[in-house]
């Protein structure tokens, strides 16, 4: 039996799905400071091998606390349910010197399901049309819909947690400072 074809996402691969990602509709909830997060997620793509054809990709990504406290020489991101390209998005964003310090001295982990995959055949800017409305009306304030790169799709997934991160920042700094933590 041969083994089932894998794709080698490379550095080029990873730039070009992590500028072309783009977050559709925003979770109204953002990280929590001293907790775990769900998002659900909705992530659209265009197929490379078919023309009218999109593959909306469902299920959920969680960013976690650490577990335990780790030693300062084993910080870094765990990822499960990810793929080696994790690894590689991480590494290079830190080629590119993206200040990850909050990523790495704390130890986030994410997390992610079980991805459920439908092709619709349609134009695709009537499929992110459509789920997005379907975000809009469905109340969860932690869907989120996000547009990516067929081929490297957890890079468009990662990107959005990172932007997650970033838009949960000041919120997260606020609620450390009322408890007395900064």
């Amino acid at each position: 039996m041969e083994p089932p074809f894998v794709f080698c996402v490379n550095q080029d691969a990873i730039e070009y799905a992590f500028r072309q990602t783009r977050v559709l509709y925003v979770p109204d909830r953002r990280i929590d400071s001293f907790g775990d997060t769900r998002f659900n997620f909705r992530l659209i793509t265009e197929s490379l091998d078919e023309i009218g054809v999109c593959r909306i990709r469902s299920g959920w990504v969680e960013a976690n606390r650490p577990r335990i406290i780790r030693p300062s020489d084993m910080c870094g991101v765990e990822t499960e349910g990810f793929g080696a390209v994790a690894a590689r998005f991480f590494d290079w964003m830190r080629q590119r010197g993206v200040d990850m310090r909050a990523l790495f001295e704390y130890g986030f982990r994410f997390c992610r399901s079980e991805v459920t995959e439908e092709c619709v055949h349609d134009v695709c800017a009537e499929v992110q049309d459509r789920v997005v409305s379907e975000a809009l009306s469905s109340g969860d304030p932690f869907r989120a819909v996000i547009y990516g790169v067929d081929d490297a799709w957890e890079v468009s997934l990662l990107g959005f947690m990172l932007e997650m991160i970033q838009k949960s920042h000041e919120i997260n700094i606020f609620d450390f400072r009322r408890r007395g933590i900064l």
